[in-house]
């Protein structure tokens, strides 16, 4: 085992996630470490891609590569080795099969078997044999042994009823010893049958194999001695084309334990209910509802650690050492791709080169060390390594109080300066106050219930904890009247001041809950704004909607009104039809109009993503302030926010510009038809032809330009149809007008 597979165990152990990692191993094809090496994003991407889909379970394959050296060697190989490279092919091509997204899906496809490989597939059975349907001697040969093998056991089942040998059979079964089939007799067989005794069983009975069978034995050793000829010439043939892929051996047997790893977790993941946790690049470890796999019913912890120490203090046995056991399994879970109980989206944990466990006593008595010396030589070896996470129980282990807050003081600050970050448990009170006014050091709180003097196995981030020393003995069993006693040598003051540490606690953890409620009630009331908003724009669709409805049947029926009025000319028709299309125009800039409420100084707006005030107006532009910055914006891109409603904001349609020519009757003699759509220009002609009827003039021009010819063939054939036109033609030495006589 090499030094690092041994840390990693170590590591495992320390952090109590042993049984995780041999509940995750179950679902390994192969025994193999839980790291993955690699790009850690890109194993990521894979496992996610396959937390989509279905697959097959790989068939259990054992480590080749001894085989694979022996195979460079030009060994021949037995037929369960060559079975176990036969089961991996096979694998892979179901899983061509399988509807994968990317990067599996190319990935997969770019693992070719080679046809001189996937021709040895068809050679086996399910089960790991050759298939004698494959070779007709096998075949003949399989045939002839499981003949030979009824014709023994019919002449076993006939001695075992036959009357001479009754009166020895201790039962009529046929028993297998040693691999052969017998008959267990009692002593003085001999009598009444020739056989070889192959053992004794416990009661003093005798196993024999009668000699009546002795040649269908022999016949049975030569049938399987052949049968072991022919498996041995397909184990050479294959062992010498393994010789020629013996690379590709190689890839695949890597790959296999590739996508090992990848569906272990993914399976894993689902059997448990687990997620995965990316690492991320900045060094915060903020968990939400995580749970310690080795705890059966846990308590969620909530932590958000974004400092270089965190230091826990409080009740004895309040959960403080597990506590920072689940920080650091959670950077180890992390680190490796390994999926475990929390809230996915408000968790996040960063990366770190390696992970340190400072938890078990050290004093040996074997190796002559104290607990103090041996804290020592740990943290000694820290000073050599850089971009870590180290986690250190009970700090003060092992020597004075005083003098190792000072010390440990020091430490603590050197090392976090070389890129390691710290959780340390205490019941040092000295080192929390030299360290409570550091800005890179977190403070935790164990709390503990007070009414029902137990504790709650919950922390509170920004202060330190009291140990409830006493509390916890009287818990335990100890007699109150020596924890009376004991209070009294501890000293008032040093009660008083605990006592102080407590109401400061209890206080924060107050102020915190009431900010949590707050919390909660503004998420209810966004959560109601989001509701009005989505009811808001609901109704405005539904109004959008009516109108375009009524447009729609405006529009048909102002159409057939111009039918009509094409097949019999009326000039109070033709009038009537105006009025209304003014109507609809009036009605509909009035509508407009109403809906937009103008904006005034003082306003609360929004611009863009950005909310401010308007400070002032000019023309089509305004001067807003956005966090203290004046910006000068357009006045058309704000939008009311505050307790006014907000203006209804329609599509403006695509309106080209119409110039028109009024003489003193009131009537156009021409009109511009330029970037119009096909139905707007007919539409738009045809009440300026009405408008000169009504007014009786004799002659008009339509602007309609050259461009692609489009618009003027379509003015064109409307002319030819209208029954009031008596000539039009296009103007000379200008074609983009069409002149009109009426």
């Amino acid at each position: 085992m090499s030094q690092q597979q041994t840390n990693e165990k170590s590591i495992i152990q320390k952090l109590d996630l042993d049984g995780y990692v041999k509940q995750f191993q179950t679902f390994l094809a192969r025994e193999k470490p839980v790291a993955m090496m690699g790009d850690i994003n890109q194993h990521y991407r894979y496992i996610k891609a396959l937390s989509r889909v279905q697959f097959p379970t790989p068939k259990p394959v054992p480590n080749l590569d001894a085989q694979l050296a022996r195979i460079k060697k030009q060994a021949i190989l037995g037929l369960d080795e060559i079975y176990a490279f036969v089961t991996m092919f096979s694998y892979f091509n179901t899983l061509s099969s399988v509807g994968f997204t990317e990067p599996l899906i190319s990935w997969i496809q770019g693992i070719e078997i080679p046809e001189e490989i996937a021709e040895i597939i068809g050679y086996f059975t399910e089960e790991g044999d050759i298939n004698p349907e494959r070779d007709s001697e096998l075949f003949k040969l399989e045939r002839a042994i499981k003949q030979n093998k009824k014709d023994i056991k019919d002449t076993l089942y006939k001695l075992a009823h036959s009357s001479k040998l009754r009166d020895y059979l201790v039962d009529t079964q046929v028993h297998f010893n040693g691999g052969e089939e017998t008959l267990l007799v009692r002593g003085g067989f001999n009598n009444a049958i020739k056989a070889t005794v192959v053992a004794r069983s416990s009661a003093g009975f005798f196993y024999i194999l009668p000699q009546s069978i002795s040649h269908l034995k022999e016949k049975e050793s030569a049938l399987l001695s052949t049968k072991e000829e022919i498996i041995f010439r397909y184990c050479k043939e294959i062992s010498a084309v393994f010789f020629r892929w013996e690379r590709f051996l190689v890839f695949i047997n890597k790959e296999y334990d590739r996508f090992d790893h990848y569906q272990a977790r993914v399976q894993f993941a689902r059997a448990k209910e687990y997620v995965f946790i990316l690492p991320s690049k900045t060094k915060r470890i903020k968990l939400e509802a995580f749970a310690h796999p080795a705890i059966e019913k846990p308590v969620p912890i909530s932590m958000d650690f974004d400092k270089k120490i965190m230091l826990v203090t409080g009740v004895n046995a309040g959960g403080k050492t597990m506590l920072l056991k689940s920080m650091l399994s959670a950077v180890y879970l992390s680190k490796y791709l390994l999926p475990f109980a929390c809230d996915e989206e408000r968790t996040e944990v960063g990366h770190y080169k390696s992970i340190e466990a400072v938890i078990d006593d050290p004093q040996s008595v074997k190796n002559d060390i104290s607990t103090f010396a041996g804290r020592m030589q740990e943290f000694a070896k820290l000073f050599g390594k850089e971009d870590a996470i180290v986690g250190v129980d009970e700090i003060e282990l092992g020597t004075d109080s005083d003098e190792a807050a000072s010390l440990f003081r020091v430490m603590l600050d050197e090392l976090s300066k070389k890129g390691i970050h710290f959780i340390v448990t205490t019941h040092h009170k000295r080192l929390a106050s030299l360290m409570a006014t550091d800005d890179e050091v977190e403070l935790i709180a164990a709390l503990y219930d007070e009414e029902r003097r137990l504790p709650t196995y919950t922390f509170l981030q920004g202060s330190i904890g009291k140990s409830y020393a006493f509390e916890t003995a009287q818990r335990y069993g100890v007699p109150l009247a020596i924890v009376n006693k004991a209070k009294q040598v501890y000293g008032e003051d040093k009660d008083n001041l605990n006592e102080l540490i407590e109401k400061s606690t209890t206080l924060e953890r107050e102020m915190r809950m009431k900010i949590a409620k707050i919390d909660d009630e503004l998420a209810s009331v966004e959560k109601k704004k989001i509701t009005l908003e989505t009811e808001e724009f609901r109704l405005q669709e539904e109004h959008r909607k009516a109108i375009a409805t009524l447009e729609n049947r405006y529009n048909a029926a102002t159409k057939k009104a111009r039918q009509a009025l094409n097949v019999k000319e009326s000039t109070e028709g033709r009038r009537l039809l105006n009025v209304a299309h003014k109507y609809k125009d009036f009605k509909k800039k009035e509508l407009d109009k109403a809906d937009v409420i103008p904006l005034r100084e003082g306003d609360k707006v929004k611009y863009r993503s950005h909310k401010g005030e308007l400070i002032a107006l000019r023309g089509k532009d305004a001067t807003i302030i956005v966090d203290g910055l004046k910006m000068r914006v357009p006045l058309s891109q704000l939008k009311r926010r505050g307790e006014e409603p907000k203006p209804k904001v329609k599509p403006k349609p695509r309106k080209p510009k119409v110039d028109v020519n009024v003489e003193t009757s009131g009537a156009s003699v021409s009109i511009k038809l330029l970037g119009m759509y096909a139905d707007e220009a007919l539409d738009t002609v045809d009440k300026f032809l009405s408008d000169a009827l009504v007014n009786n003039l004799n002659e008009v021009q339509i602007i309609h330009g050259t461009g692609a010819g489009v618009l003027s063939k379509l003015v064109g054939e409307y002319l030819k149809k209208h029954s009031k036109i008596g000539k039009f033609y296009r103007m000379p030495g200008n074609l983009g007008i069409t002149v009109v006589e009426l």
